[in-house]
């Protein structure tokens, strides 16, 4: 029981639906603005540009076609984030903060920024993030890791700050020995 009362990831557990939702928010954001910045603005590299075939690497119809469906895929986790917060504004007992939902959404897109960087720049290797720019294209991967990590660490901090979230004296004691007690 003490596991359903006490803190969750070190935040009061009635603030887990909106920083679950803030979550949601953040990666589709996060996608959101790489592929409108990084594939459609500043057009330094499409979802399969760095594909170890290169008949797919350049073939830009089918590199617009998989940014298309990375957009899509982005779209759904903002749906989603928006669908949760709604319900958690709703259905649950949630503290309305919007400073442990900026914390959360800015957590989201570190985690978006992580899975991307780790799954298709360095897994997969389908693209890069700026192949062609500057300095190896280590720095530039690499530089998208720490931004995703800086941003999962500062979100969080952002929620911790906020007292709408934090633990209380009692959520600590409860969570000590699942009785109220120390």
């Amino acid at each position: 029981m003490a596991e359903r009362e006490g803190p969750w990831l070190g935040l009061r557990r009635d603030a887990k639906p909106l920083v679950i939702a803030g979550l949601a928010l953040g990666i589709g954001l996060g996608g959101f603005f790489d592929g409108i910045v990084f594939h459609q603005i500043l057009q330094i590299h499409h979802m399969l540009s760095s594909y170890p075939d290169s008949s797919i690497a350049t073939d830009l119809e089918l590199n617009v076609m998989a940014d298309g469906l990375f957009h899509l895929a982005t779209y759904v986790f903002t749906i989603t984030g928006v669908v949760l917060l709604s319900r958690a504004w709703r259905f649950h007992s949630v503290p309305n903060s919007g400073r442990t939902l900026f914390g959360a959404v800015i957590m989201g897109w570190g985690v978006f920024n992580l899975v991307e960087g780790i799954v298709d720049h360095h897994l997969l290797g389908l693209h890069h993030v700026w192949p062609a720019g500057p300095g190896p294209i280590i720095l530039w991967d690499g530089a998208f890791l720490l931004w995703g990590a800086l941003f999962l660490v500062g979100g969080y901090l952002v929620i911790r700050t906020d007292s709408a979230a934090t633990p209380r004296t009692g959520d600590d004691a409860v969570a000590t020995d699942g009785c109220g007690s120390n």
